[in-house]
């Protein structure tokens, strides 16, 4: 039964996965029919079907009862991920009802068992925008319209502002939101994971890429990924920190490459070390203090100073550096986190930066920049991977990941 092409996410029936999701578990279809309440031959009928768009034989029929194949257990896995974020966004609502409900715990409601009703609704998350919204999706403004109105009478929610402009999630959209981000996320890892249980590693990667990473890590670690599998597509995302973990959060990115932030059991993020990275002053290669050695921080108090932004891990750093130095902490001339800028501004100017020698690996090596011989002592910081402890990264993110790991360990 395999299939050597890729089915669409959009064909993947939420409905029918939960069914197959609980005959796997209850080991058969007389079982799973009994608790959904529904005919034998209508449970029979939906993993029949889910098989066909997959095109994957997912269990194998026995005297004793359904198990499931190889394949069908990457699925299953996968499903349990989806419907456990489907499960605690019903739990949740529950809690949230006018009409207080009696909840069951496990159960899923039919309104939130609709891939296209879900996709219907991120797009009106993303476009705030119900014309551009149906744009998108190629469908019709009433369908988008009718979809929000099913999720929200059934959540007995209300999930927009409604303006002239558009729309704007609520508080209670924002949480409703992102689980339904998460879920249809670990929906569409599923052809990719059945792909590679055939041997096959391909789909997307998203990572979100920090300063750090952008310059020799990343590069690297994706070179190689694209040697070995050719069929691997691979997005960086290069918006601030609290942007990357927001997507991090909803799935948008499977994980976060650069410098580590204080991370805590109760954020659902996990901080990966990898390497230790030390801060250094830079300045261009016929600065007047190039050359100089033994300089003393103080000796440069007086320099025009390119720093990072205020408030960011970097800028904390070396202000703190100061402070322990007895100096007046630098103001900056100029705030940037941009390479480019910094970049541009070192070579006109006698401007000095500090920041990491690996972002500017390229111009130390060609002689355009120097680091300066002056000492920041407790300015080292942990680069790493940044993930999300509840979910399993897609294949081909693995892969990435895998790859980041072996590049800084030859760094």
């Amino acid at each position: 039964m395999a299939n050597s092409t890729s089915p669409s996410t959009d064909l993947l029936n939420l409905a029918q996965l939960r069914v197959f999701t609980i005959v796997v578990e209850h080991g058969s279809a007389s079982r799973a029919a009994a608790l959904l309440f529904r005919a034998q031959s209508a449970v029979t009928r939906s993993v029949r079907e889910l098989e066909e768009t997959l095109g994957e034989r997912l269990l194998e029929r026995r005297p004793s009862g359904m198990l499931p194949t190889s394949v069908g257990r990457t699925v299953d896995e996968r499903s349990r991920r989806i419907f456990a974020e489907l499960q605690a966004l019903a739990q949740w609502c529950a809690t949230r009802q006018a009409r207080a409900r009696a909840f069951t715990s496990g159960s899923i409601p039919s309104y939130l068992l609709n891939t296209r009703r879900l996709q219907l609704f991120v797009a009106l998350v993303r476009h705030q925008h119900m014309p551009s919204a149906a744009q998108a999706l190629g469908v019709s403004q009433p369908a988008v319209s009718s979809a929000v109105r099913i999720l929200e009478n059934g959540a007995d929610i209300a999930l927009f502002h409604r303006t002239a402009r558009g729309v704007q999630l609520t508080r209670e959209g924002e949480i409703f939101a992102l689980h339904v981000r998460r879920a249809l996320n670990e929906l569409r890892h599923i052809p990719d994971d059945i792909a590679a249980v055939r041997g096959s590693i391909r789909g997307h990667a998203a990572v979100g890429a920090l300063p750090l990473s952008r310059t020799l890590i990343l590069p690297e670690a994706v070179a190689c990924v694209r040697r070995a599998y050719p069929g691997v597509r691979i997005t960086t995302d290069e918006s601030a920190y609290e942007t990357l973990v927001a997507k991090l959060r909803a799935g948008d990115i499977d994980f976060i490459l650069g410098a580590l932030r204080p991370t805590d059991a109760a954020s659902g993020l996990h901080g990966e070390p990898l390497i230790s990275d030390d801060m250094v002053v830079l300045a261009r290669a016929d600065h007047p203090l190039a050359g100089k050695r033994g300089l003393e921080l103080q000796q440069l108090a007086d320099a025009e100073w390119l720093l990072p932004r205020n408030h960011t891990p970097a800028r904390s750093i070396l202000d703190a550096l100061f402070v322990r130095m007895e100096l007046g902490v630098p103001v900056p001339a100029i705030e940037t986190a941009d390479l480019a800028m910094i970049r541009g501004l070192l070579l006109r100017t006698d401007m000095l930066a500090v920041l990491s020698a690996q972002q500017v690996y390229y111009e130390l090596e060609t002689g355009q920049l120097v680091i300066l011989d002056v000492a920041l002592p407790d300015t080292g910081r942990a680069i790493g991977l940044t993930t999300r402890a509840a979910a399993e990264p897609s294949p081909a993110a693995r892969k990435l990941i895998e790859a980041i790991r072996e590049v800084t360990r030859r760094t």
